[in-house]
């Protein structure tokens, strides 16, 4: 049986994923930042493994998940993000450290631990990008550079790993209706209309195409756009 790590679960994209794996009967690994939340993603999902772990402090990783890490691992999915709007004359700092600290620096420490087993079962590291990591517009200066520099991660890695057989995909959905596209509307005050954007199932489909893609073949980046 496939083992799948994930963040992001909750929600939107992360929850479009895991539904599906789920459906499957793959097992899934789910990471949550607190007891509350693991037990809540127990219960939708029966069977699954929950890890506690808080992506906002990527140095108490290797502590609260190191150990139960699984030995075997078929796919590391990093879903879960953070997006705060504005011009960079008003950021505070503590944004530009959330943000950097959760869409990269936590990634990149979960990678880390998750070496091992994915080496082992040469699985597939799977980023959730964004179409923000290819290009930078006015009042997302803080989400871009993590997104950019989620990219830069991938890419080396992709490169460190080739010879143990993990393969490295990078997705760049464009605005997709999740519960974040509904938090950048607020940010932007703009009406928030599902139907105008991409399905988060439509990108899961693409994250589940590099997961079942055939080892003679690889996909590296893929760029989901709006079909209208």
């Amino acid at each position: 049986m496939p083992t799948h790590l994930l963040t992001g679960a909750s929600s939107g994209i992360g929850a479009a994923i895991a539904r599906v794996l789920h459906d499957r009967g793959h097992h899934l690994v789910l990471l949550a930042r607190s007891t509350q939340r693991a037990e809540q993603l127990a219960g939708t999902y029966a069977g699954a493994s929950t890890l506690v772990g808080d992506l906002e402090a990527p140095e108490t990783l290797e502590t609260s998940v190191g150990a139960r890490m699984p030995d075997h691992l078929d796919s590391l999915l990093h879903v879960a993000g953070v997006v705060d709007l504005g011009p960079v004359s008003e950021l505070s700092a503590q944004v530009w450290r959330r943000t950097l600290t959760v869409n990269l620096a936590a990634p990149a420490e979960l990678t880390r631990l998750a070496l091992p087993g994915l080496r082992a079962a040469r699985g597939r590291v799977v980023f959730v990008n964004s179409g923000a990591g290819l290009n930078a517009s006015p009042d997302w200066s803080a989400y871009a550079a993590s997104k950019f520099g989620l990219r830069a991660l991938a890419d080396s890695l992709r490169a460190e790993e080739r010879d143990s057989g993990v393969r490295v995909t990078s997705v760049y959905p464009g605005r997709t209706a999740t519960p974040m596209q509904q938090r950048v509307h607020e940010q932007e005050g703009t009406a928030y209309d599902a139907d105008d954007w991409i399905r988060a199932e439509s990108v899961a489909t693409a994250v589940l195409t590099a997961l079942d893609l055939p080892r003679d073949a690889d996909l590296t980046d893929i760029r989901v756009r709006p079909g209208r």
